[in-house]
């Protein structure tokens, strides 16, 4: 899965510099490069509608982004909660693979709400070089968290004949979600490769970072399963013994995933906003920007609140629009804009086939998702694991 990801990420910047190169334009983003791919597509209704296609793309990256913000709200909740739970059972000797007895606390919906305010004042940050010394430290604290989780997960590992090598069939779903919404990241790659010095060397650059990100998913899943098993969490950092060194990973972790919620707001306030302000008085364009801010951060945290489960969060997410972006457009914007080409029957046959694979898994894994949702005691799927590498 990561593999067809990355590829249909390298699809996408060969489409938009062909683009750029044809329409004479300095830079495309996601939504420009689909708007030119159906103007110069073969489709007469097409080209006169590819407008529809920036939209459509806006939408679906407005959704991703927003989700991505929902999945950071529950994994704050759940991680902070069960910290709390643990103080006062909490040693300093965290050779035990057992966690102690949680103490009762305020349900997750309630650390969900403590969490808003906090949130909405750091999302009133609209400049990005502001958030860079905080990106910064979260990116390290995030690493060094991550090593102390590696040392752990790593010792002891038991007996893995006992553990099932494939899962039930109706859990492939949701691992399609889970897995698209751990590589879907194609928003970010056309502004990165404009931004480069040498933007002709991006291919090596993503393929690079992406060969890193697939072998710390498939280890830290991997390992984690094997040392967990079924008791698996929804994020692995929820399996760590209750010890202060252990515990000051779910904190950091958690640091770093609060400060990354501003990152991902970007994107979608990026797009709704400036069209807002845009209808106001110049009186008022603080306000409405403010005002809309606050607005998308309740949003998400209404939906956290509604779907407080992290492993069913990352898999809707992931289903419903990461599986669009990065599966389904750029196979189809390949096709509209190579047509002309002369565009070999063997990459025809392949992009249709991967839109395909994501179309299929985007209506699978939304509808066993929400089924999960509806009827959680009906359900045998055991917990889907992913490592939080944002």
């Amino acid at each position: 899965m990561g593999i067809v990801a990355v590829h249909c990420m390298d699809m996408l910047v060969k489409c938009s510099r062909h683009l750029c190169d044809k329409l004479q334009r300095p830079f495309l983003d996601y939504g420009d490069a689909v708007q030119c791919g159906l103007e110069v597509g073969p489709v007469a209704w097409l080209r006169s509608h590819s407008y529809l296609g920036r939209r459509l793309v806006h939408v679906f990256l407005i959704l991703t982004q927003l989700g991505f913000c929902c999945v950071y709200f529950v994994f704050l909740a759940v991680n902070i909660k069960q910290v709390v739970g643990a103080a006062n059972g909490t040693t300093s000797e965290c050779s035990s693979n057992s966690t102690v007895v949680l103490t009762d606390t305020m349900d997750t919906r309630i650390y969900l709400l403590c969490f808003l305010p906090f949130i909405i004042l750091l999302v009133y940050i609209r400049n990005l070089k502001w958030l860079s010394p905080f990106s910064l430290l979260a990116n390290v604290v995030m690493l060094v968290s991550l090593v102390i989780l590696y040392q752990y997960i790593a010792r002891d590992i038991p007996d893995p004949r006992n553990l099932p090598f494939v899962a039930g069939w109706r859990t492939f779903p949701l691992f399609f979600g889970t897995a698209i919404f751990a590589f879907e990241g194609i928003g970010v790659i056309l502004p990165l490769e404009n931004r480069m010095q040498k933007p002709r060397e991006f291919p090596f650059v993503l393929f690079l970072g992406m060969g890193i990100v697939t072998s710390l998913y498939i280890s830290l899943g991997t390992l984690g399963y094997l040392r967990f098993g079924h008791s698996i969490e929804g994020s692995v950092t929820l399996n760590l013994p209750n010890c202060w060194l252990y515990q000051s990973v779910k904190i950091l972790y958690s640091f770093g995933i609060f400060i990354t919620y501003a990152l991902q707001f970007y994107v979608p306030a990026e797009i709704i906003i400036p069209p807002a302000v845009a209808l106001v008085p110049e009186r008022w364009v603080l306000l409405v920007d403010l005002g809309i801010r606050t607005v998308m951060v309740l949003l998400t945290g209404l939906l956290a609140i509604l779907i407080p489960k992290l492993e069913l969060v990352i898999a809707l997410v992931g289903s419903v629009s990461s599986s669009t972006l990065a599966l389904i457009i750029p196979p189809i914007l390949e096709i509209f804009t190579f047509y002309n080409q002369g565009l070999s029957r063997w990459r025809i046959a392949k992009d249709v086939l991967i839109s395909i694979v994501g179309f299929i898994g985007f209506v699978t894994g939304t509808y066993v998702t929400l089924w999960e949702l509806v009827s959680p005691a009906q359900s045998d799927i055991s917990n889907i694991t992913v490592a939080s590498l944002s």
